[in-house]
């Protein structure tokens, strides 16, 4: 049981994303090892302001050649598409938790590249945003 003060805690973390942006601060540090860190995360952090109030996407780990390469170890006979199975696996292993269970392709169980592309862009800009969008 927790207290009130533990819960009003919990509750401002979950309102300002403040676990998801340490999580995702974290991970760019993690993946990118700059010379100088402060300097990096102040220049992620400005990235993310300026996404919020105009046109961009907020800094995120993975991009659109991180995902064509998911999608080729996927898809290893070059077909040009996935299973649903495979889709939701990749998307969950990209550490999305809420994403398009039916995108186009999965009633035939054929995710194109194209569509898997454009799901997960999607939902890691989402994820990354860290602010209500």
């Amino acid at each position: 049981m927790s207290t009130p003060r533990e819960q009003e805690a919990a509750e401002y973390l979950d309102k300002h994303k403040i676990i998801e942006l340490t999580d995702n601060l974290t991970s760019m540090l993690f993946f990118y090892r700059p010379d100088r860190p402060r300097e990096f995360l102040i220049d992620q952090l400005e990235k993310l302001k300026v996404s919020k109030v105009g046109p961009g996407n907020p800094p995120c780990l993975f991009n659109e050649s991180n995902l064509d390469a998911l999608f080729g170890i996927l898809d290893p006979s070059h077909q040009g598409f996935i299973t649903s199975n495979q889709y939701k696996e990749a998307l969950k292993t990209l550490g999305i938790k809420n994403f398009n269970e039916f995108p186009e392709g999965a009633s035939d169980d054929r995710i194109s590249q194209e569509t898997f592309i454009k799901e997960a862009t999607e939902r890691l800009v989402g994820s990354t945003a860290t602010f209500q969008q």
